[in-house]
Order: structure tokens, then C-alpha cells, then sequence
């Protein structure tokens, strides 16, 4: 991939507890270019928003980054000051998190919150960023946008404070969008459209798009690109339609066999065996080891990133590559 607005390489984000070490990122890479959609999907507790996290320089005590490389359009985020992070958070790079409240100021009015956003960042007067405010919510369906500006995060539903928390994501058009699982919250028919502006916008305004995801039906028809992770690390990367319909990693395939639309009607689901293991105590070697159907000895070694075939990638000992050629 040329001209990558997002490069990450080799990023180990690390949380020292009384527990132990808790490796949750663990030599994690991948980049992203301008006007592409990045899917990044995988269990809870699989590591997908931490590494958002440190992207953003918001991983807190116990928490670090200890290595690797997070390079913005040739800038290394890793080491930053905190003073020059804030000037690139929101205005360069943009994340939009799970939970809205932890975008909004329940005791500051909306449009308090999205014109500040704005001054922050941008020499403009109050009256354009209170109409580009305006503009920005009625993009994310949000019905009287001029009223709704004067309202707090209280009056607003769960998915209408999701939706506000998106368009102040979007509100000072952004190089990269972190999107950490942002339609959870809401309807099938808001989703459909927030999909659908998040498309429209990677496009026209070439910036790159991270979707941290559990649903695979939902990068399927937003990303370019899937990264599947599992207990900290990526095992298969590629092309979305290539992972999802010729999946080459083992845990990869029991994720899309899991997908009720993909079992027989009548048929019990079917479901990957066991837990995922806890974070401070992984298994030798390859973590997903207990619970694959492939494992065997040569798996207690941990695997190596390999390219198996151009553009796919997958970290196992024994991919499934006698039909995904």
C-alpha cells in the first residue's frame, strides 16, 4: 500500500498489574491508506480498542506503549509530548468511541461542545461553527438540528447521543477516523445510514477509516481491508471479501462460521470451542492453540506473520490454503 496516512508497526501496548503482565497488543502492524476502510474484528478482550487507544495516545497508567512505531503521514506518534498530541487529536486524527459519554459533557449544552471543538483547532467566529455544527448533525440524522444544538446529552436517547458523538468525530474533517464500534447503540436503519455517510466521506474526502468491530456482516460491506485479532495479535490479514470467503487461519474461520446466516436452518450454530484465555496467562506458543482443530505439537512454537498468497496474510502453523488459493 503507497501513500499510508496510518502506519503501525510492530506495537506491543502492555498493562503491568498485580496480576502480571497483560500483553494487550502484541506486535501489532498494519496501515492504512487515504480513502480506504481498515476492518479490525475480534472477540472481547482480543485487544481491537486498545490498539485505538494508543494510536491516540490514551492508553493510561498501568498501562504503555513499551514498542513499536505509529507513524501519521511520516510523523512518529510514539513518544509525542502530550502538548503536541492534543493539536493532532480531533483535528488530524478523530476517534469515536463505544460509549457517547465518553465524548459528551452531560453538563455542557451540544452546541457548547461542538463549537468548542471546532475553536479548538480552527481561527473561524462562532456563528460558521455553530452552522457547521449544525450541518454535521443533520449529516447523521439527527431531525431539527438547529433545536437539538441548544439541547444536553440527558434529552437525547443512547443512540442519538452515538450519533451526536459522530459528528463531532467528523466535524473538523479529519486525515483518519478511529471508529470504535460506533453503531452498536443504534437501530439497523440509523446503522445502514451512518454506514453509508462514513463510505461517502472516506471517499470524497480521501482520509482513512479504522472500524473496530465485532460483527463481521458489517465490515463485509464497509472495509477494504480486515485485520482479524485474537489475544493481542493479528492472525490473518487481507483483502475483506478474500478473509471472509476463503478465510485462511483457523480462528478466522470459526469467527465466520459462527454467523448464524451461514449455518443450515434446523442445524445447532456452530461455535468455537472453549474461552479465550485470559489475558496475564497465555498458553505456549500459539495463544488460540487449546481451542483449534489443527493444533498439534509444532504449535507450541509461536507462529510468524507469513504471506502466504499476495496480500494475505496469517500467523498459523497450519493454514488453510488447499482452498483459499
Amino acid at each position: 500500500m503507497t501513500d499510508a496516512v496510518l502506519k503501525v508497526e510492530n506495537l506491543k501496548t502492555h498493562f503491568f498489574t498485580k496480576a502480571g503482565v497483560v500483553k494487550s497488543v502484541d506486535d501489532v502492524s498494519f496501515e492504512i491508506g487515504r480513502g480506504k476502510v481498515m476492518g479490525l474484528v475480534g472477540e472481547s478482550g482480543s485487544g481491537k480498542s486498545v490498539s485505538g487507544f494508543s494510536i491516540m495516545g490514551l492508553v493510561d497508567p498501568p498501562g504503555r506503549v513499551v514498542s513499536g512505531s505509529i507513524l501519521y503521514r511520516g510523523r512518529e506518534l510514539v513518544g509525542l509530548p502530550e502538548s503536541e498530541m492534543r493539536k493532532i487529536r480531533g483535528r488530524h486524527i478523530a476517534m469515536i468511541f463505544q460509549d457517547p459519554m465518553m465524548t459528551l459533557n452531560p453538563v455542557l449544552r451540544i452546541d457548547t461542545q461542538m463549537i468548542e471543538t471546532i475553536l479548538a483547532h480552527e481561527d473561524v467566529d462562532r456563528e460558521t461553527a455553530r452552522q457547521r455544527s449544525r450541518d454535521a448533525l443533520g449529516q447523521v440524522g439527527i431531525p431539527s438540528p438547529d433545536e437539538r444544538l441548544n439541547a444536553y446529552p440527558h434529552q437525547f436517547s443512547g443512540g442519538m447521543r452515538q450519533r451526536v458523538a459522530i459528528a463531532i468525530a467528523l466535524l473538523n474533517k479529519p486525515d483518519l477516523i478511529i471508529a470504535d464500534e460506533p453503531t452498536t447503540a443504534l437501530d439497523v436503519t440509523i446503522q445502514a445510514q451512518i454506514l453509508y455517510e462514513m463510505q461517502k466521506l472516506v471517499r470524497e474526502q480521501d482520509m482513512g477509516l479504522l472500524w473496530v468491530t465485532h460483527d463481521l456482516s458489517v465490515v463485509a460491506g464497509l472495509a477494504d481491508e480486515l485485520c482479524v485479532m485474537y489475544a493481542g495479535r493479528i492472525v490473518e490479514r487481507g483483502a475483506v471479501d478474500d478473509v471472509i470467503e476463503n478465510s485462511v487461519h483457523p480462528y478466522t474461520r470459526g469467527l465466520i462460521g459462527s454467523v448464524p446466516s451461514r449455518n443450515p436452518r434446523g442445524q445447532p450454530l456452530r461455535q468455537i470451542p472453549g474461552m479465550a484465555p485470559p489475558p496475564f496467562a497465555l498458553p505456549e506458543g500459539c495463544p488460540f492453540r487449546p481451542r483449534c482443530p489443527r493444533a498439534d505439537e509444532s504449535c507450541l512454537a509461536a507462529p510468524e506473520m507469513v504471506e502466504h498468497m499476495p496480500g494475505r496474510f496469517a500467523r498459523c502453523q497450519h493454514p488453510h490454503l488447499e482452498d483459499a488459493a
